[in-house]
């Protein structure tokens, strides 16, 4: 293998040693990560044994060994190496198959790994795999600890709608707070890229009938309509091929929203739902995810039936407005714009209203007015107020969607779990952060999971534990926005709450040994490359699967701190747990800082020895920390 590692960087010392420099170049060619901080400490320490800055090319494998030939792979390939030095095929195969569970393995799986890691030619053609091959395969994709069957939709897309949670965002266009933060297209693009499907546009009237899109009654900049619509028609299904729904918030005249449905119209072209699928009017289901794909759906109130959009599709109806009393109006959204009360007054001429600042009464009465341009083009997610569980059972239709923020919504968890689900089962329901939080902070979306709601909306733009609970569901299934919900959250007569699990899931023995990290980032404190990292093991689920443990605290090391702890976790209802890793350095007793988590669904874990990347605090994959962990359950 020696002759290998020198032909390969041999080129590289043609003209003499190398610098640094010339060290990160080299590494970055061989595509090893690295973190600069905890590569000029070995560096350090390398060119510490003699004077100058320069590395020779024995210095320079010594460093490689540093870096890439860890203890903790080492042992692991010398108890399945015939001489410590080489791993046939077939005792790769027995790695597989006893330490990381791969019970289906067989000959061609473990000759694909060779195949596929091992760089040295000659050990490749005799079937056999070095350590530096051992390496390469544990650091890959296929020794993560996120199970590699869900990186790609595995889920049958074919149920209705309401049976997929949803990914969805809150205020997607602002990229900062909700009182004076930028409104941005950028909001737009990172949503979608991030597979999001449930997108909020709010929208009211601007200059020269051009609708604008910000955060009404406040600062937050204004950005127009066409514009976002724009770059939703580029961005919708770059990361996902399932229906787009467009939440509107529409605060606009009725003359504006006519501009609306027209961008919509010819922006989006055949993208835009605007009639029911393979022209059947079947409202009794909602269709699949399957059957929308590459659709964009608009959800906003509608008046009149579906029948009676489907004839006026014919005509030409331009300037038609109706209006929506209170009662079959609904202010869902509108407690989280600023309160400013308006009374329309039923006007003659079309288009015109009058708007008159009233001291806040209990009542609300409101006059909505809304074009029948843009009413027509809702099909399958009309906004219908929430008036109780009962009322939804009695008058709600499958098509008709509800909002509710987030603190009516919690006391409805808390007083009625049974109906929220039997409602969930039937409708889709989104959840909305409450307009008071000015700093655009997250509520944690799992309570809301539990129940079954399929939209749990979420300000994208906030980085937190939150938003790492939202990004790691969505791992699964491909990463598509759409995860199916387990079957006692789908069944309408279930029996299941979230207190009260007996009996509808199978309860897991979960247990993970924390056995080491690598090159962790080091402690913002740290003049080099040191931190004092601890791991918390966090697990969000149903109330009595809520838990945390700690690991012990590692001085002074984060290129190479070593654990070898063992936590244990029982899981009454896994398919709805989360788990989070999340690494800290302690500061002192009372004060830690975060360095890097990963989170994701506990039924998406692979069992064995696993590698456990690391994310930034704002969702950033940290390309060369990780933890490395034995997970094992049953």
């Amino acid at each position: 293998s020696h002759t290998w590692f020198w032909n390969l960087i041999q080129n590289d010392f043609r003209t003499g040693n190398i610098d640094f420099e010339g060290c990160m170049r080299l590494l970055e060619k061989m595509q090893i990560p690295f973190d600069e901080d905890h590569l000029k400490h070995i560096f350090k320490k390398t060119i510490d044994k003699h004077t100058g800055d320069i590395i020779s090319m024995d210095d320079f494998r010594a460093i490689y060994r540093a870096l890439v030939h860890r203890p903790e792979y080492e042992e692991l390939f010398k108890a399945y190496s015939t001489d410590g030095k080489i791993l046939p095929d077939g005792q790769l195969l027995k790695f597989l198959v006893k330490e990381q569970f791969q019970t289906e393995a067989n000959e061609t799986t473990a000759l694909e790994i060779i195949m596929k890691y091992e760089p040295i030619d000659e050990v490749r053609t005799k079937r056999m795999m070095s350590f530096e091959g051992f390496i390469r395969y544990m650091n890959s994709e296929e020794c993560s600890i996120f199970k590699s069957q869900h990186r790609s939709i595995y889920q049958d897309m074919n149920h209705p709608l309401c049976d997929y949670f949803i990914s969805s965002s809150h205020n997607t266009y602002l990229i900062a707070d909700q009182i004076m933060g930028p409104s941005h297209l950028w909001g737009y693009t990172s949503a979608l890229l991030k597979g999001c499907r449930c997108l909020e546009i709010d929208c009211w009237d601007g200059h020269n009938n051009e609708p604008v899109v910000y955060h009404g009654h406040t600062l937050t900049s204004k950005i127009p309509f066409r514009s976002v619509i724009h770059v939703i028609d580029k961005y919708a299904f770059m990361s996902s091929a399932y229906p787009l729904v467009l939440s509107l918030e529409n605060h606009c005249s009725p003359k504006q929203q006519e501009v609306m449905a027209d961008c919509l119209k010819t922006i989006l072209g055949d993208k835009l739902l605007s009639s029911p699928i393979g022209g059947e009017v079947d409202m009794t289901r909602l269709p699949s995810p399957e059957a929308l794909k590459f659709k964009v759906l608009i959800k906003n109130k509608k008046v009149g039936t579906l029948e009676q959009s489907l004839l006026r599709m014919d005509d030409d109806y331009r300037g038609e407005t109706e209006e929506l009393s209170d009662s079959d109006s609904d202010d869902e959204d509108s407690d989280d714009t600023l309160p400013v009360r308006t009374v329309r007054s039923p006007s003659k001429r079309k288009g015109e209203r009058k708007s008159s600042l009233l001291p806040p009464k209990k009542t609300k009465v409101r006059k909505t007015k809304i074009a029948l341009a843009l009413s027509d083009l809702v099909v399958y997610t009309k906004s219908q107020k929430f008036v109780s569980f009962d009322h939804s059972l009695q008058h709600q239709q499958c098509f008709e969607n509800n909002s509710i923020g987030e603190s009516y919504a919690r006391k409805l968890l808390r007083s009625s779990a049974k109906e929220f689900i039997a409602h969930t089962a039937r409708f889709i329901t989104r959840i909305y952060p409450k307009g008071t939080r000015m700093s655009s902070s997250n509520y944690n979306p799992q309570e809301f999971w539990n129940v079954g709601c399929q939209m749990v909306a979420l300000n994208f733009q906030t980085p937190g534990t939150q938003m790492e609970l939202q990004d790691g569901k969505f791992l699964d299934n491909g990463g598509c926005g759409y995860v199916l919900k387990p079957e006692f959250l789908r069944d309408r007569n279930t029996t299941f709450t979230p207190r009260n699990v007996g009996g509808h899931s199978k309860p897991m023995s979960l247990s993970i040994r924390l056995i080491s990290g690598h090159q962790l980032p080091p402690s913002s404190m740290s003049k080099t490359n040191k931190a004092d990292p601890m791991v918390q093991i966090e697990i969000y689920g149903v109330p009595e699967d809520q838990t945390r443990k700690k690991s012990s605290v590692i001085k002074s090391n984060a290129l190479c701190p070593k654990w070898n702890e063992t936590f244990s976790f029982n899981i009454q209802v896994p398919e709805l747990a989360m788990i989070r890793f999340c690494v800290e350095d302690e500061i002192s007793l009372v004060n830690n800082e975060f360095l890097g988590q990963y989170t994701l669904p506990v039924m998406s874990l692979n069992t064995g020895y696993r590698k456990i990347p690391l994310m930034s605090k704002d969702g950033i994959k940290l390309e060369s920390a990780s933890l490395f962990a034995h997970v094992w359950y049953y």
